[in-house]
C-alpha cells in the first residue's frame, strides 16, 4: 500500500528529504474550468472588460502562482522552473473558460502542485475580474491532466 510522503514516523507533517534523487525532466499540466453566463463571458471574449484583457491578466496570475506554489502550499519544495504556460480557451457554447497549464523543470521533485496552482489562481483572477458583472460565477474541476518523469512514472486522465 501507498503511505503519504508528507508524514513522517510519529505522525506529523515535514517536507520530504529529496536531496539523494536524481534530477530527471518533469511535467506536469492540470486544468480548470469557470462557468457563467453567455453574456460575461461575450464580454470577454470581445475585450470590452472594463478592467482591462480579462485573459492576458489570468495568463500572468497563473504564471507566477507557479513559480510561488512553494510559499502558498505547506511543505511544497521551491522549483526552479524552466517552464511555465497557461491556455485559456472560451468554450461559448457552455459558457465557460477552459484553462489548462503546464509546468516543467528538471529537478528532484515533480511539478504537479505548481500546475494545480497555476490553473487555480488563473480561474480566481477571472471571478475576481468579472466578480462585478457576475457573482455566482462557478469555478469547477482543478484537477491534473498528466505527469510525467520521477520515480512514479506517467500517469494521464482518460478521457
Amino acid at each position: 500500500m501507498t503511505t503519504f510522503t508528507h508524514i513522517n514516523q510519529n505522525g506529523e507533517a515535514n517536507m520530504v528529504d529529496v536531496s539523494n534523487k536524481q534530477d530527471s525532466v518533469r511535467e506536469a499540466r492540470a486544468e480548470a474550468f469557470v462557468t457563467m453566463n453567455a453574456e460575461t463571458l461575450q464580454m470577454i471574449m470581445a475585450g470590452n472588460h472594463h478592467k482591462g484583457d480579462v485573459f492576458a491578466t489570468a495568463r500572468i496570475a497563473g504564471i507566477q502562482a507557479a513559480k510561488r506554489t512553494w510559499e502558498l502550499i505547506p511543505l511544497c519544495h521551491p522549483l526552479l522552473l524552466s517552464k511555465v504556460e497557461v491556455n485559456l480557451t472560451a468554450l461559448p457554447e457552455h459558457n465557460q473558460v477552459r484553462i489548462e497549464s503546464l509546468c516543467k523543470l528538471t529537478g528532484k521533485t515533480g511539478v504537479e502542485m505548481e500546475a494545480l496552482t497555476a490553473a487555480g489562481v488563473a480561474a480566481l483572477t477571472i471571478y475576481d475580474m468579472c466578480k462585478a458583472v457576475q457573482k455566482d460565477m462557478v469555478i469547477s474541476q482543478v484537477r491534473l491532466l498528466e505527469k510525467c518523469g520521477g520515480k512514479s512514472g506517467h500517469f494521464k486522465v482518460e478521457g
